[in-house]
């Protein structure tokens, strides 16, 4: 990300250790084993905090589609699911869709509103934002922060990933106190901040299927199912839903994703600008997180397998089946230099032992 320097977070096996291992990262299992093996003295730090009635809250923020819920909710996974809450702001602005649409839940909506909302604009302006309301308008911060707050109310003490605030100017300075305002007065607090570059957001749109029976999402060229089907007639090659809950229909592109970031450009541009300003607030600390690593610098910080791989197909006419290739996915950054992305787990054990140190444990 321009003028911020990310830091390269060494995560590599100790040469010469005998100790080095390899992990399937998609595979839960061994997934538990690499965090235990490359973090476990920290998620056991992490574990302890939280076991004695401890809390925090963090505020993840990374452009769309940078992978916060991904990273949030790994981290919960690996350490304590029951103490840690990944909690959206659009998740829960998109949840009121059907509360306005029960009158009694309405009713209750309403009440919680006029007890609570402090603001500028009228109540009644705020109810029809909310029901005809447009993803390009954003909902006064005032209005943001008594539904929070009556959210997280429901989650009992947990620690909590906030995603999706601030996410406007003035909100910036309101994060100061929004641990206060839900009632964690002490807890510490942290900036979680993730630089990805736009090149890999722009793939991962593009290259992007859904299943159209169970909305399944996958990626051709970066996360393939495990049946992939050549249609010959297309000269293209099809990924096959392979939930084990659905009956395993092709999969799709979205309507728009032919666009990749287009759409969504100058959000992009503004998420890095409330990156940039979270980065300069005081009063607290900013973990900083990043997704990709210089092509020449990859071997000396990370191994292999915690390398985003980039798919290829091809059709064996003699077999009559398709064979799957893979290599290190190399992409370019913002400033233009070659980079490889990580696989998730990497960036969370950078946020474990971040996390650690902000914590002072």
């Amino acid at each position: 990300m321009k003028d911020l320097d990310f830091p390269i977070f060494k995560n590599r096996s100790p040469a010469g250790s005998g100790q080095a291992k390899s992990f399937d990262l998609t595979d839960q299992k061994q997934r538990q084993e690499y965090f235990e093996y490359k973090a476990g003295a920290e998620i056991k730090k992490l574990k302890d905090f939280l076991e004695k009635g401890n809390t925090f809250v963090a505020y993840l923020m990374g452009k769309k589609s940078s992978g916060k819920g991904t990273y949030a909710k790994m981290f919960a996974e690996i350490v304590a699911p029951d103490k840690i809450a990944h909690f959206s702001i659009g998740d829960m602005i998109r949840s009121f869709d059907s509360v306005l649409k029960d009158e009694n839940q309405k009713k209750e909506f309403v009440e919680f509103l006029q007890k609570n909302y402090r603001g500028f604009i009228p109540l009644e302006k705020i109810m029809e934002s909310l029901e005809g309301r447009s993803t390009k308008v954003l909902l006064p911060t005032e209005l943001i922060l008594a539904l929070a707050k009556r959210e997280i109310d429901k989650l009992g003490r947990k620690a909590i990933f906030i995603d999706g605030f601030p996410r406007d100017v003035d909100q910036v300075s309101y994060s100061l106190f929004f641990r206060d305002l839900i009632n964690y007065r002490e807890d510490p607090d942290v900036f979680i901040l993730i630089d990805v570059p736009t090149n890999i957001i722009d793939q991962r749109v593009k290259t992007r299927v859904i299943c159209p029976l169970c909305n399944t999402s996958r990626s051709l060229k970066l996360l393939p199912t495990k049946n992939v089907e050549y249609d010959k007639a297309e000269n293209k090659f099809h990924l096959i839903c392979d939930n084990s809950a659905c009956s395993g229909a092709r999969m799709i592109t979205k309507e728009g994703d032919e666009n990749g970031i287009e759409p969504i450009r100058e959000r992009l541009n503004k998420d890095e600008m409330l990156i940039k300003q979270a980065y300069a607030l005081q009063g607290i600390p900013n973990i900083m997180l990043r997704n990709s690593i210089p092509v020449a610098q990859t071997q000396d910080y990370t191994d292999d397998y915690e390398v985003t791989p980039e798919y290829s197909y091809e059709f064996d006419e003699k077999e009559n089946k398709v064979l799957t290739h893979q290599k290190p996915w190399q992409v370019q950054d913002d400033e233009g230099n070659d980079v490889n992305s990580l696989m998730p787990p990497p960036v969370v054990v950078s946020m474990i032992k971040q996390l650690v140190q902000v914590l002072g444990l």
